[in-house]
């Protein structure tokens, strides 16, 4: 249950990125911004499952304290970066179309998906281990 916990916290670090970057650009938040919004939270959710599993298993292995942090963390950028930049080239084009025609649904949702992965892969790899070390009580 503890560790269901940390993974939510990345919708809170997707929500940051997407709130701000649609302040900063049309400031509505439109039901296409909220599909945005779920299907953001659909990838940033598999990436703290990613991210904890991998220290769930290192933790099994005997790792602990800083090691586990820093191990768990770098054994999952690769593909935490992967899904974040496959993602947002697919999504730069719908992105920029913003006063086309037709493009009322692809551009809120694909700028909230943007700014979203943008926040959530950043702080994902520093605050998502630091949570699990805390939660956890693993501090050793």
């Amino acid at each position: 249950m503890k560790l269901a916990f940390v993974v939510l916290i990345n919708l809170h670090l997707a929500l940051i990125g997407g709130i701000l970057i649609v302040y900063f650009t049309s400031g509505i938040i439109s039901i296409a911004a909220t599909i945005g919004f779920i299907s953001l939270f659909g990838i940033v959710t598999r990436n703290g499952i990613l991210l904890i599993s991998r220290h769930e298993d290192l933790r099994r292995e005997g790792k602990q304290g800083l090691a586990l942090i820093k191990e768990g963390a770098l054994d999952r950028l690769n593909p935490i970066l992967m899904t974040a930049f496959t993602t947002g080239f697919a999504l730069i084009p719908l992105a920029l179309k913003g006063g086309e025609p037709g493009s009322k649904i692809q551009n809120p949702m694909a700028v909230v998906i943007l700014g979203g992965l943008l926040s959530a892969t950043i702080l994902n790899l520093v605050v998502i281990p630091c949570v699990y070390q805390l939660v956890t009580g693993r501090n050793k």
